[in-house]
């Protein structure tokens, strides 16, 4: 080493500065606004089969329920009826119960019940809604309660099930002018209706070849699938 000279002192190497909890901070609340974005972006996924499987074992379950409030509640006695024509002399009975209501609902059910009255004997017409040609079931419905109704019902048996606007019914709480439901088909939803008269019977256009008859609701077929039941009126 040469004389005079002092050699500097190496100075040690400043490592990078960390990151600071404000960034890391940030980065999750960046990741959270990009989630939340993402989920609005979402498309709605159509039901899977599996879905599908369970909600038609809840409406057989509910179905079941049905037919044990009904033995609870039987109101039929042995004995036997000539047919349609001879259940509708005995709808009239079940004006009483209309009579309780309040007079302007009292007034438009009657006329909802001449109009499916009217109707007895008419051919079943699948997408059928009128008199002259005929109806399907939910044509009947459409026919005999829009015509009082301010607020329009569906046209279908499933729009019906589905309204909302619509008060659930309890079999053994069914009142003359309540919609009654079935699922025939065993598909998810409603597929055929009728209109509850009162006293176990319903007024029902049922389907190609047959006409507008009234059927008695505690029947084992009606029971076994039935859906449930809406108030109108």
């Amino acid at each position: 080493m040469s004389a005079g000279f002092v050699s500097a002192k190496p100075q040690p190497v400043k490592a990078p500065a960390a990151k600071t909890d404000s960034e890391a901070q940030k980065r999750k609340q960046n990741r959270a606004r990009l989630m939340a974005k993402a989920k609005k972006r979402a498309v709605v996924v159509p039901p899977t089969p599996e879905q599908k499987r369970r909600e038609l074992a809840n409406q057989q379950a509910e179905r079941a329920k049905n037919r044990e409030i009904l033995a609870m509640h039987t109101r039929w006695q042995p004995g036997t009826l000539g047919g349609s024509e001879a259940l509708w002399d005995e709808v009239q009975d079940g004006a009483v119960a209309a009579k309780r209501r309040a007079p302007k609902n009292t007034a438009k059910l009657r006329t909802v019940i001449h109009r499916l009255e009217s109707q007895l004997g008419k051919p079943y017409l699948w997408g059928g809604n009128s008199p002259t040609d005929g109806f399907d079931c939910s044509g009947l419905v459409f026919y005999a309660f829009n015509h009082v109704l301010d607020r329009k019902l569906p046209r279908t048996a499933n729009g019906m099930y589905r309204d909302n606007g619509l008060k659930s019914i309890r079999q053994n709480s069914l009142k003359q002018g309540d919609l009654v439901f079935f699922n025939i088909n065993q598909r998810p939803g409603a597929d055929h209706v009728g209109v509850y008269l009162g006293d176990g019977r319903f007024i029902e256009a049922p389907r190609t070849g047959l006409k507008i008859r009234i059927s008695r609701l505690s029947d084992d077929f009606w029971q076994s699938h039935y859906l449930g039941a809406r108030r109108v009126l």
